[in-house]
């Protein structure tokens, strides 16, 4: 079971920095099987939320190839729009004033693509536009993302996002089935409701809790 600690924290107190170790540590000292802790979102650097100024189509290629100018401030938004960074971009899917995650020349992508300026069809590009594939946010890589028209400009898109998380791998044995929802592992961590203990009774049930009344005579 794949339980992201963004999820526990909406049920369970932990405290920031978040320590994806030591939640790990008390859900083990809980009684659960902690296989293997997964950082997701911490490999993506240099992505910002941009905003399209402008959009020129190069009509001298075979497919569609469009020339954008991006701004990441309020500065760049209120000047000459040729001042703002330049790229090449094959999607159709936005227009002026959409906002947009722009990965700027140095930025680096899931799977530690790096993200540089080079010269293609006549234009020097500086970065990208990104689709929610590239992000590993998603699988659609049809069209850019396109984002709210409210994010907020220049911003890290990964923490406007909120996609850096800890990913814990937990295998949940069958006699804590109240274990396999975000609720029941946040109320693990958090140290209450926890089942009463098991233990072998004195009546022919076998395997009871330790509210049983048979449980009250000596063990077999």
């Amino acid at each position: 079971m794949r339980v992201p600690i963004s999820w526990l924290r909406m049920f369970a107190p932990i405290p920031e920095p978040v320590d994806a170790l030591e939640v790990g540590r008390r859900l083990t000292a809980a009684g659960l099987e902690v296989e293997a802790i997964e950082q997701v979102g911490h490999d993506i650097r240099g992505v910002v939320v941009g905003q399209v100024l402008t959009v020129t189509e190069l009509t001298e290629f075979k497919k569609p190839i469009r020339y954008c100018r991006v701004a990441v401030s309020e500065a760049e938004l209120a000047g000459a729009p040729d001042s703002a960074a330049g790229v090449i971009c094959g999607a159709t899917n936005f227009a002026p004033g959409d906002r947009i995650a722009y990965a700027r020349p140095g930025a680096v992508l899931p799977g530690g693509f790096e993200i540089g300026a080079r010269k293609t069809y006549g234009h020097v590009s500086e970065g990208m536009i990104c689709s929610a594939k590239e992000l590993a946010i998603g699988e659609d890589h049809t069209g850019i993302l396109v984002l709210p028209p409210d994010a907020p400009l220049g911003a890290d898109f990964v923490a406007y996002a909120n996609l850096r998380d800890d990913v814990l791998e937990i295998t949940v044995t069958p006699d804590r089935g109240y274990a396999v929802s975000i609720r029941g592992m946040a109320r693990e961590l958090a140290g209450g409701s926890t089942p009463a203990p098991r233990r072998r009774c004195g009546c022919r049930c076998g395997w009871r809790t330790a509210g049983c009344a048979a449980s009250r005579s000596p063990s077999t």
